[in-house]
């Protein structure tokens, strides 16, 4: 076994990451032109509905996945567990009628809204689910969807948010009757 010192193995890592760095660098500065050629660029409208529709969608379906766990009430896990396994579709299709060299988020949500929810349980868990998740992050997400079917321009964009609407509906709506039910203040 040969034994090397450390200094010697250190020298050697460093010195192999600084050319493959440099070679890295040369090979992404050189083809800049072409990249940017090759990348699809988005309307405004439609790069905003790709990260605040793909966001909002994975808050709802992280925050629903956490209600299944925290929650005591049935009525509000039966409707996370629809929530999370409707927004996972919204959002694979999504990523599906993405156009071809656009970065679309795979896993974006918003964290401070699952920071205010994670560590309640019970009751508690419960009212600040369906007011700040249901209510509100159900309208954000129907808010984006929207605004990509009036002003998105892309066609495989707009006719995915067009398809997501009905179930965006359905749960803003749920929402809204699981906050009657329980006797919070609806929006």
């Amino acid at each position: 076994m040969i034994r090397l010192p450390i200094a010697s193995i250190v020298c050697a890592s460093t010195t192999s990451l600084l050319l493959f760095a440099s070679a890295v660098n040369a090979q992404t500065t050189q083809p800049a032109q072409a990249a940017s050629a090759d990348s699809v660029r988005l309307h405004a409208a439609d790069q905003t509905f790709v990260n605040d529709g793909t966001q909002a969608v994975a808050t709802q379906r992280d925050a629903a996945r956490i209600a299944t766990s925290r929650s005591t009430d049935r009525d509000v896990k039966a409707f996370a567990e629809k929530v999370a396994a409707d927004n996972l579709t919204i959002a694979n299709a999504l990523r599906a009628a993405s156009p071809r060299g656009v970065d679309v988020p795979h896993n974006n949500p918003d964290t401070a809204t699952l920071d205010s929810i994670k560590n309640l349980r019970g009751a508690e868990f419960d009212k600040a689910y369906i007011e700040q998740v249901a209510l509100s992050g159900e309208q954000k997400t129907l808010s984006a969807f929207q605004a990509e079917i009036a002003s998105g321009r892309d066609a495989q964009l707009k006719e995915a948010a067009q398809k997501a609407l009905p179930t965006i509906q359905a749960q803003y709506a749920a929402a809204q009757e699981l906050a009657k039910r329980k006797h919070l203040a609806t929006q």
